[in-house]
């Protein structure tokens, strides 16, 4: 069997699947991928960037199993100026909401952004004069619903957009919003440090 990966940039949106569903768009219109590929994961519908795509099964049991905890970094905007003391929580971990139950995250790499450079989302963040908004990188290796938004949010500082920009060292790297890229094996096992397999 030959194993096919392609990266993409997801667009906000849009469904993490090749499947119609109501109105929304799906990965389908993006490329002319071969039948047998799905993805990796998934990114909400009102989140963008980074999905891998494959028709490799042992990719995704590796990068989905808890276990292996692949660090994922994500770009969001804000609504507000994040603190440090925000920050600070964010590192230690928050409790949030999973399912209806409690869940203490786990510790998470956290930083203030001054200059976060992405196109402009379509349809554009609805801006608000009254309150500023900033940009934080958040990585994290569990992936839970929605658990970036929900952890922001919980230390008080609603996400505004979304973007996943890398998973361990496999990033965007100058992907626009909507472009595909087909990666080799090599290549995508190594940036992910996968090694053994």
């Amino acid at each position: 069997m030959s194993f096919r990966y392609f990266i993409i940039h997801k667009p906000h949106g849009m469904l993490s699947q090749f499947t119609p569903e109501a109105k929304y768009k799906t990965l389908k219109e993006l490329f002319d991928f071969p039948k047998d590929v799905y993805p990796v994961g998934r990114l909400d519908t009102d989140s963008e960037g980074l999905l891998i795509i494959t028709n490799d099964k042992k990719l995704n049991n590796l990068l989905l199993l808890p276990s292996h905890g692949h660090w994922r970094t994500y770009h969001a905007q804000v609504e507000g100026i994040i603190s440090e003391p925000a920050l600070q929580m964010l590192r230690e971990g928050v409790g949030i909401s999973v399912e209806s139950k409690p869940h203490h995250s786990k510790p998470a790499k956290v930083s203030a952004l001054s200059n976060a450079e992405h196109e402009p989302r379509i349809p554009p963040v609805r801006y608000r004069k009254s309150i500023p908004d900033s940009w934080v990188e958040i990585s994290l290796t569990e992936g839970k619903n929605r658990q970036v938004r929900r952890m922001l949010a919980a230390v008080g500082f609603p996400v505004l957009r979304l973007i996943r920009i890398a998973i361990e060292n496999l990033s965007l790297d100058g992907l626009k919003t909507g472009e595909v890229r087909e990666e080799t094996r090599e290549a995508i096992y190594r940036k992910l440090k996968i090694t053994g397999y």
